[in-house]
Parts: C-alpha cells; structure tokens; sequence
C-alpha cells in the first residue's frame, strides 16, 4: 500500500528535494505546506499516513505547536520532525510529544525514507547520531538550564543569553538590579558559565533562543 506523506517546511527548496525523493522510492506526497496554519488544516483534510513537519517556521507557530494540535485531533498521527537544530532539549521534546522521529534536514534523503516507513508501521526511528546523543542524556543525566533552573531563573539566564545587561533585565522585571545581579551570579555558577559568549552558545544548544 502507498505510503500518503505530507510535507510542511517554510523552506521551498528543502521541501522540493525531500518530495522528489520520497515520491522516487514510490510513497505519495499529497501536500506541500509553508504555514503552520496550513499544516493543520490540510492535515486534517488530508488524513495523510505520514506528517513530516519542521520545527521552526519564523512564526508565532513552531512545529511543536503544530504537532500539539494535530495530536489533540487525531492522537494516532504518525509525526516526523525535521529541523536544522539538533539541540538535546529539542530532541527529547520531541519524542516524548509522540514524534517517531526527528531528523536533521542535512540526513541523507534515504534515511528519511527509511524513518517515514518505520513511521507508518508504528516503530520509532532514530538517526545514528541522535540514537548516541539521547543514550548520553540518559546516562549522564539531564544538564540542560531547563532542568536546572526554576522558571524565574531560567527567564533571566535567557534574557541574559539574548545580551540584555542585568539593568535591563531588572527594567523587564520590574525588580533591583541587585536583584538580578545575585540571580544572574547564581545562574552562571550554577550551570558552570561565565563569559556571555558561553551563556549565549549553551542557550542556542538547548533551544531556549535562535541561534
């Protein structure tokens, strides 16, 4: 039976070469979508087998919001996300959403073929180094600032990523910058980050801000 896969990438060229190569291996592509909008509303109509959706859309959307929504309307929708971030936070998000896999969109277009029919029969795909990436999660623990801080301080460890110095932050919040000051030193000490370049780098890997 002809596997239906649709598409939804903000990225036309990326979007093109994976349908040419899913549809040359015999599966069907009944969509190509752009929005987050679209990717809802077209899936619905759509009932494809497959749903291969990217991660970041340059809108209020992401693909994790599309996925959401997509799940509360038919939990049994086979989701493969697709992303040119491959941050730890992101990947476990991912999975533990429902997704069958998460690829990089540099993977070999046969790989993400093998990933959508392992999707449609049900399984879990993992791409080697994403496989050897969540095994060290495992193992070592999670590390991520998500795990580590509390909601305020996470707030402000990502304000200080995005570059606002701790008199803007204390502006933003409404509090002393002694108040920030403390938090902020208490962060860096806590996540073993000091130099912005660093704080900054750690908050791209773990998905908090766009690189």
């Amino acid at each position: 039976m002809t596997i239906r896969v649709m598409l939804a990438d903000d990225h036309p060229i990326v979007m093109t070469g994976f349908a040419m190569s899913l549809e040359g291996q015999g599966m069907d592509v009944v969509a190509q979508v752009k929005t987050p909008a679209d990717a809802i509303a077209q899936y619905r109509a759509l009932q494809p087998d497959v749903l291969v959706l990217d991660m970041r859309f340059g809108e209020e959307l992401t693909g994790m919001d599309v996925a959401r929504q997509v799940l509360a309307h038919d939990p049994a929708a086979k989701i493969i996300f697709l992303s040119q971030f491959d941050q730890d936070s992101l990947i476990k998000e991912t999975y533990r959403l429902g997704a069958r896999a998460f690829m990089t969109k540099d993977c070999d277009p046969d790989e993400l073929a093998a990933a959508v029919r392992r999707a449609y029969e049900g399984g879990l795909y993992f791409m080697p180094q994403i496989a050897q990436r969540l095994a060290q999660i495992s193992v070592q623990g999670e590390l991520s600032p998500q795990a580590q801080l509390d909601d305020r301080s996470l707030a402000i460890f990502t304000m200080m990523a995005e570059g606002l110095t701790n008199a803007e932050i204390a502006e933003k919040l409404n509090v002393s910058t002694k108040t920030i000051s403390n938090i902020s030193q208490a962060v860096k000490e806590k996540l073993g980050v000091e130099r912005p370049a660093l704080i900054t780098r750690l908050a791209v890997r773990h998905g908090l801000i766009e690189p």
